[in-house]
């Protein structure tokens, strides 16, 4: 099979060695033939003769100095084409192959390996676009299947647990990895059609994600305790019965996010920005609020404010609070 394709090959290269050749020998003399004895017939002059003659040949000459050069030009477009192909498949080559080897890596036992995987595929994406997304989606699943959060299954944790536990090392030296995933997925190139990232039920407890972008991030039902996100960028992120207690929001944007039955008790707001967000059923008892843009938030009854936070002060502070209060 091999030997029938080259020389398929080689039979199609002779074919159009043969045409080039025909088209820059035959054509110029076609285009400009030599003048005969009957062309010259009216000119007595031999000197004349002669110099017509060699101008019919000048003519053919340049049209076939002038094809030739056209091939010439043609060879060398085609021959960059054909290298720039070569380059192009050579790279994508490279790339299959180091996305392949990256997520041996992340599958590995060893965690700096695995650390090692992370970053070869955040490289891999700041180069191929086509591999963005893919790796989002993988890196999502690697935190999700590193440190699953299983609320509600039968052999499940208690959501939220009974109380805070400050004796958990942070993220940073009890999974590495997941720490190393997460800054990653933060500082991963954004588009405006980009797919919202999936980090449901997961066990992000003492994660450090400050100054973040996570913007459009699914977090429900997930354990975020004494995380540090302090001035992270989380608009429109989705909370829904996310365990935040303790954790530090200073300065953050929470702008129009869904933090619905959200546990936010202890945890920093101090200069958040909460603007439109929902606060409907959330627990913000012990929640520090000062200079927090609350301005369009919506909350209800069963929200738990923090003490001294009034029904006049929550609409002074432009709340929207659709339950009764003191």
């Amino acid at each position: 099979m091999r030997r029938s394709v080259v020389w398929g090959l080689v039979l199609a290269s002779a074919g159009v060695l043969v045409v080039v050749v025909s088209v820059i020998f035959l054509v110029p003399r076609l285009l400009y033939p030599p003048l005969s004895e009957a062309d010259l017939r009216g000119v007595r002059s031999a000197q004349a003769r002669i110099e017509l003659r060699q101008a019919q040949y000048r003519l053919a000459n340049d049209a076939r100095t002038a094809m030739l050069q056209s091939c010439v030009g043609l060879v060398v477009v085609i021959g960059a084409a054909a290298t720039w192909r070569q380059v192009h498949v050579s790279r994508e080559s490279q790339l299959t192959e180091r996305f392949t080897r990256a997520v041996d890596q992340i599958g590995s036992s060893d965690v700096n390996v695995r650390i090692g995987g992370i970053y070869a595929l955040e490289h891999i994406a700041k180069n191929s676009h086509a591999d963005r997304d893919p790796i989002q989606f993988l890196l999502g699943a690697f935190v999700r299947g590193r440190l699953t959060w299983l609320v509600g299954s039968a052999d499940g944790p208690e959501h939220p647990t009974p109380s805070v536990d400050d004796r958990l090392p942070v993220m940073n030296v009890r999974a590495p990895d997941v720490q190393a995933a997460m800054w990653v997925l933060e500082r991963r190139i954004r588009t405006p059609d980009d797919p919202a990232l999936y980090l449901s039920r997961v066990d992000l407890r003492g994660i450090s994600l400050r100054g973040a972008r996570l913007g459009r991030t699914l977090f429900r039902h997930s354990n975020l305790a004494r995380a540090a996100l302090t001035g992270a960028r989380l608009d429109r992120s989705d909370f829904t019965d996310a365990d935040l207690r303790g954790a530090l929001l200073d300065g953050a944007s929470l702008k129009g996010a869904n933090l619905s039955r959200a546990h936010l008790q202890g945890a920093g707001l101090r200069r958040a920005d909460v603007r439109g967000a929902n606060l409907r059923g959330a627990d913000l008892s012990g929640t520090v609020l000062d200079e927090a843009l609350l301005t369009g938030a919506h909350a209800d009854a069963t929200t738990v404010w923090p003490a001294g936070l009034s029904a006049a002060a929550r609409r002074e502070r432009g709340i929207l609070d659709a339950g009764p209060g003191p």
